[in-house]
């Protein structure tokens, strides 16, 4: 059901134009995080075997198996998302991505990074391709590892930012979750991951969509052929770049990483 009518939608999309993310508070049912959570638990364990993440000390990239919990339309394809989604990113946008990256105890500050480059090199910062739509699956605070960021950076270049977060223009800010809110930010703007120091993982969510017309090599959703014929027609739309599959892995290659862009 949608909480937000059409003016609201453009007010947030507006925001986020000026700011380079936005939130949408206590969006999900907090139930249906922690169902998430706790599918999400065996998929954490065997990359915690591990000698380190593979996203550095402490912090696991997993990629979410597109079946059960983690494909389910009410939340990929849900109606407020979708709708900000289509201001940012236009019409008709491409889901390409569903993972989640976990800081544990002993997680480290990542570098200030962006998470693709720009379109084209040499020229000013493009409108929005890329999208990064950000949930938790915990409570999130500066214990636990929120995410540091940024606002005003993502329609500049990687250096003028860093020179900005450098002089005070673009001072760094913590970005506290509760379970259940969400975050659209558009990939570009310097952000950074912080260290979790509780005994407890933070899995933070993230789906990805893009215009219609680009394509990431570099992330993909394996989508079961049982799972696809199943869904609504919208949701098949978002999935139509995903190869289909008999059944998806359980576990990945987790090949992805951040761009230092």
């Amino acid at each position: 059901m949608s909480r937000y009518d059409e003016s609201a939608r453009d007010a947030l999309a507006a925001a986020f134009e000026r700011d380079g993310f936005v939130m949408l508070p206590e969006h999900f049912p907090r139930a249906a995080m922690e169902t998430w959570r706790a599918a999400f638990a065996p998929l954490l364990a065997p990359h915690m075997s591990a000698a380190t993440g593979n996203r550095g000390p402490g912090r696991y990239y997993v990629t979410l198996p597109f079946e059960g919990v983690f494909a389910d339309p009410s939340i990929f394809c849900d109606e407020d998302l979708i709708g900000i989604v289509e201001r940012l990113a236009g019409p008709d946008p491409v889901m390409c991505q569903l993972a989640t990256d976990t800081p544990v105890r002993g997680s480290e500050f990542q570098d200030w990074h962006r998470d693709t480059p720009p379109l084209f090199d040499h020229f000013a910062e493009t409108p929005s391709f890329q999208l990064a739509v950000n949930f938790p699956l915990v409570d999130v605070d500066e214990e636990n590892g929120s995410l540091e960021t940024t606002r005003r950076t993502h329609r500049m270049s990687r250096d003028e930012a860093l020179a900005g977060l450098e002089d005070g223009r673009f001072p760094p800010e913590r970005v506290p979750m509760r379970l259940g809110d969400v975050m659209i930010r558009d990939v570009r703007g310097l952000h950074r991951g912080t260290p979790n120091f509780t005994d407890t993982p933070r899995p933070m969510v993230v789906i990805g969509y893009s215009r219609a017309w680009y394509f990431r090599p570099e992330v993909r959703i394996e989508v079961p052929r049982r799972v696809f014929d199943a869904l609504p027609a919208r949701a098949k739309r978002l999935l139509r770049y995903n190869p289909q599959v008999d059944e998806t892995p359980r576990i990945f290659d987790e090949n992805y990483r951040q761009f230092a862009y």
